[in-house]
């Protein structure tokens, strides 16, 4: 990419030049010290929990909370190298259809390169460190995808049960960790989940526990007995960096940044107040500390999540690249404000101080928003994962209430019509999916035997073989094939296609 030379690589030593045009920290970055690890430093986690720390920062407070970064898969290599580079510094591009605004923060103080588990261990150990904290995605938790319960049998959990002096993954990282506190008398650390699943708290807890019993039961015991896992609910949409917005930044804001991120300007963090090692002042920045945050998760995992898991297929079904643009496509737009009215939001129970209906306005608008640029192919990316999360248990729900689901259930066939791997036009949908080439197998299984795809029980449980969901799935992946996406819809909605 040509550079513009009057840019500013992004750095410690550039933020006095950057200041004119953008917001900078208002501390000196290199005076923080550490009270966070956070496992996962991708794009979610740089425009949310470290955005609110920045913020917190520059309130001239709880300096002694700032992040060391640390990864565990191949390609964080990459975020490390870069981000070593430029200081830990990131670019935040908030963005509105009206307005956009760019600030750097600077509330990451390190990112231990991954694979070095001594110096993370080393770090864990520490106790000035007192919250460790993940996004690793919904798939990234160990958890059988029907039971939606801790699996043993994870290679993942196997091989760190195996040699947990040399963790590799995550929670074995978490749980050698805490084994070096307990032998040395140092209290341990709260473990905070920070990605979208249902009772997040309690999922991570399962993991640690889980992966801990297997290693010293005794050792299992004492986390379940001395361990905080607080639930949480977060939300902002943040897209992929790709060149686009790397060039989109050095145009705009004449900053040379190899990692920002593009995010929209709403943001949301319900956090359940258990945090017995302590915990910066977030209230103070917008966080809402609560007693209960079941009711938020469920209202954004069943109505933001799920409401993506509706639009993404169709979308990709009709070649629409963009997320706002499937929002101005009529029947995208009557689909999903079909389904939130009639199957989703009577299965959110009341949330407190909310609206659902005016929650479920704000989403819609969210999801329009020109500027934000998210692809459909990211919303469509791992539903084998992200099915049973976001839209399965509405389905379970709904039907041990006697209710129909036949829009969720074409939400189901719509995603197995993707998993065939092309679109309506005939173009090809690349792999994307970690488990892609079972899929496309069932999917074209299932244009002739719509029942070969819920026979995938690790995915549907008992839902495979309930006649109410099997009856209607089979009806609209057989309207889907004979009638295509477009008629399928309307049909349902109905509306002229």
């Amino acid at each position: 990419m040509n550079t513009d030379p009057s840019s500013v690589t992004l750095s410690r030593a550039a933020l006095e030049a950057l200041a004119a045009a953008v917001g900078v920290p208002r501390y000196d970055p290199s005076l923080l010290r550490a009270g966070i690890v956070h496992i996962g430093v991708g794009n979610f986690h740089r425009a949310h929990q470290a955005v609110y720390l920045d913020d917190r920062f520059n309130m001239g407070a709880d300096h002694d909370w700032a992040i060391v970064g640390a990864g565990v898969r191949d390609a964080d290599r990459a975020t490390q190298r870069d981000l070593a580079a430029q200081d830990w510094l990131t670019t935040v591009v908030a963005q509105e259809a009206s307005h956009a605004s760019a600030r750097v923060i600077g509330s990451m103080l390190d990112f231990v390169e991954p694979g070095d588990a001594a110096t993370l261990l080393a770090r864990l150990a520490d106790p000035a460190i007192r919250i460790v904290s993940l996004t690793i995605t919904e798939g990234g938790y160990c958890i059988h995808p029907a039971t939606q319960r801790f699996d043993p049998t994870h290679p993942e959990i196997v091989a760190d049960a195996a040699d947990i002096a040399h963790p590799r993954g995550a929670f074995g990282l978490i749980v050698a960790g805490l084994m070096r506190r307990r032998a040395a008398g140092i209290a341990p650390y709260t473990v905070m989940s920070c990605d979208n699943l249902p009772s997040n708290g309690h999922v991570t807890r399962d993991a640690v526990t889980g992966l801990a019993s297997l290693v010293d039961p005794g050792l299992a015991r004492w986390i379940e007995d001395a361990v905080a896992f607080p639930d949480s609910m977060v939300d902002r949409i943040t897209t992929a960096t790709t060149a686009r917005e790397r060039a989109r930044l050095e145009g705009t804001y004449g900053i040379r940044d190899a990692r920002p991120v593009f995010c929209e300007d709403y943001r949301q963090w319900v956090l359940e107040d258990r945090f017995p090692a302590g915990r910066p002042r977030l209230e103070d920045v917008g966080v809402q500390f609560v007693a209960d945050v079941a009711p938020f998760e469920l209202m954004k995992i069943r109505i933001l999540n799920g409401g993506h898991a509706a639009i993404a297929y169709p979308a990709a079904l009709l070649d629409i690249e963009f997320v706002h643009d499937a929002m101005n496509e009529p029947l995208v737009h009557g689909f999903l404000a079909k389904l939130l009215d009639d199957e989703i939001v009577p299965e959110v129970p009341r949330v407190p101080g909310t609206d659902l209906r005016e929650y479920c306005t704000t989403v819609m608008r969210r999801f329009a928003n020109p500027a934000i640029g998210d692809t459909v192919r990211r919303l469509c990316f791992d539903g084998s994962n992200r099915q049973p999360k976001f839209i399965l248990p509405t389905v379970a729900g709904r039907l041990r209430n006697g209710r129909p689901v036949d829009g969720l259930a074409l939400v189901g066939a719509l995603w197995c019509r993707y998993c065939h791997g092309t679109s309506d036009s005939g173009a090809v949908i690349e792999s994307n999916d970690p488990n892609w080439p079972r899929l496309n197998e069932r999917a074209h299984e299932a244009r002739r035997d719509p029942r070969a795809w819920l026979a995938m029980r690790d995915i549907f449980g008992p839902l495979g073989d309930d006649a109410r969901y099997v009856g209607a799935f089979s009806r609209a992946l057989r309207a889907l094939w004979q009638d295509g996406t477009r008629a399928t819809i309307a049909h349902h909605i109905g509306t002229a296609a």
